[in-house]
């Protein structure tokens, strides 16, 4: 009786239903490329719309002026974005504010839980990086996994042996691949987080606890004292990336809201510069068939939007990755072939 075939991929591409290439627009993309590509795209729209448009922007100057009006409204825009950008890092940093109480409770709750996790890895101190810290936690749930097959080798329940080679197997193969994407990895970049969204620990936990509940009369007390080590280490796992990955939420915040400050500067002084100095009934001719005019407009306006263009890249990271990762503990909220799992016979 085999183990498992509703087992589930061991990296977020291959868990979830979406195309590759929207996976690596939305995730794995360096925020800047995704902005640039968004500016593409919005450039390439003005363009599109500007030469199937029946009315050209040159006959709409004469009548009216969009041109004045649309870049008032974008410095309005650019303003009150600067400034909700300007509350939203206020927002971020007050976390790190408080009494010397409130910052006594916070580091005592995460020395305490470094020195769980140094029970758990058996180590006199757990590593400072987050990495290697993440490192430490998969390489003693796979060693864990290691004796928790061996300790059930001789049982006489074959479906047992079987089902925990399976999951065993599945276990130490994803958590070398794991470690391999953590092996140079540096917080603040997307890879740490990564590596560790990859590790489907809650999967793990819940087949770990089903074969303990369909075999728990195999047991012996040796296999179920590593069946609890095995349980507690993904544990600790899922408690780290749940801080590791609250804190790469802090750290994207601040990036963006840098990036928004860097960004906006030459957005407000092209906006500004086309309200007050630019004389569209002074630009002639055509490229490609298109006025000049819209060429110049067209470019304005996507240097114009390009700090919400850089919002939107940002955002487009942390809101996936928060719907990903809202379930702690081993709740599976995409869809799965959950049947098998829960129709195991208990021979």
């Amino acid at each position: 009786m085999s183990g498992d075939g509703s087992q589930p991929g061991d990296t977020m591409v291959e868990r979830g239903t979406d195309p590759t290439w929207k996976h690596w627009l939305l995730l794995n993309a360096n925020r800047w490329l995704v902005t640039a590509l968004l500016m593409l795209i919005v450039f390439a729209g003005l363009l599109v719309a500007a030469r199937l448009s029946p009315v050209s922007l040159q006959s709409l100057i004469g009548t009216r002026d969009p041109i004045e009006t649309v870049f008032q409204a974008l410095v309005t825009a650019l303003i009150t974005g600067v400034t909700l950008v300007i509350a939203i890092n206020s927002l971020v940093l007050s976390q790190e504010l408080g009494a010397v109480e409130d910052q006594r409770r916070r580091f005592s709750g995460a020395m305490k839980f470094r020195k769980d996790v140094e029970e758990s890895i058996d180590a006199p101190i757990s590593p400072p990086e987050p990495s290697s810290f993440i490192e430490a936690i998969v390489t003693t749930s796979q060693d864990r996994a290691t004796d928790f097959r061996d300790a059930v080798a001789e049982s006489r329940d074959e479906d047992l042996v079987e089902r925990v080679d399976d999951f065993v197997d599945n276990l130490t193969t994803h958590a070398d691949a794991v470690r391999d994407q953590l092996e140079d990895a540096q917080f603040g970049t997307y890879e740490v987080l990564k590596a560790a969204l990859d590790y489907n620990y809650s999967w793990k936990i819940f087949r770990l606890r089903r074969i303990e509940n369909v075999h728990g009369e195999s047991f012996s007390d040796e296999t179920r004292e590593a069946a609890a080590d095995l349980l507690e280490s993904l544990e600790l796992f899922g408690l780290a990336r749940e801080h590791f990955k609250t804190m790469y939420f802090q750290w994207e915040l601040i990036n963006l809201s840098r990036a928004m400050m860097y960004v906006a500067v030459p957005a407000l002084v092209v906006t500004l510069s086309m309200i007050l100095f630019f004389n569209a009934s002074a630009v002639a001719g055509s490229v490609l068939g298109i006025d000049t005019v819209v060429w110049i407009v067209a470019l304005a306006s996507t240097v114009a939007v390009a700090p919400f263009l850089l919002l939107i890249s940002f955002i487009l990271r942390i809101a996936t990755v928060a719907k990903r990762t809202l379930a702690i503990g081993p709740f599976i909220l995409r869809e799965s072939s959950r049947g098998e799992a829960i129709e195991w016979e208990n021979e």
